[in-house]
Parts: structure tokens; sequence; C-alpha cells
């Protein structure tokens, strides 16, 4: 795995950035309003932020004085063909286990 993809799960692994992603799947929103539904300090919120802005999994754009932020997926699909590889490595393996079970001679069986 190269460092890329180890920031990416460092982001992931917290809980309060994988809410902030998920307010994000529905469409933008300003860091005040990211903020809302935590018992956190705007600096604690902004260091969340920067951590998810720098695994590349939200960008930031300003309106006005306002900051707005946005879901980056093409990160997230990333993951997802890493992940595959796995997927496909244990299919092929139920694959093969489904096949020995069933040549298994039934009076075998202790």
């Amino acid at each position: 795995m190269n460092a890329s993809m180890d920031s990416l799960f460092a982001a992931l692994a917290d809980p309060t950035r994988r809410a902030i992603l998920d307010r994000l799947r529905k469409g933008e929103a300003s860091a005040g309003d990211l903020a809302r539904p935590f018992d956190l300090s705007q600096p604690a919120v902004s260091r969340h932020l920067r951590t998810l802005r720098e695994a590349g999994l939200i960008d930031q754009r300003r309106a006005g004085t306002r900051r707005l932020f946005r879901l980056q997926p093409h990160r997230l699909a990333e993951i997802d063909t890493w992940l595959d590889r796995f997927r496909t490595t244990m299919e092929a393996s139920y694959a093969r286990l489904d096949t020995l079970l069933a040549e298994k001679d039934p009076d075998d069986a202790p």
C-alpha cells in the first residue's frame, strides 16, 4: 500500500471525519454547517477538514467570506479498486471451497 492510500485510511479511521463525509454526500456545506452536529471547537473541526482535504477526500471553495466543502468521490473509488482485489481473491477461494465440498463424499462425513 502506498502513502496515498495510507492517508486515505488514516483520514477514514476517525468517526467524526466519516460523519463529515456522510454529510457531504448530500452536497456542499460550509464549515459551520459541518461543525453543527458535533460537540467540538471550531479549531478541532478545522483540523478534521484539513485532514480530509490533505487526503483528497474533500475540496473547498470560497463563496464570499464562507468556505464551502464538497466530497471528492474519486478518492473513495481508489479505495474500492484496492478492496476489489481482495473481493476477487476471496470469491475465488470460496468457489474452490464450494467445489471441494460438493465433491466430498457424504459417506466420509463424521
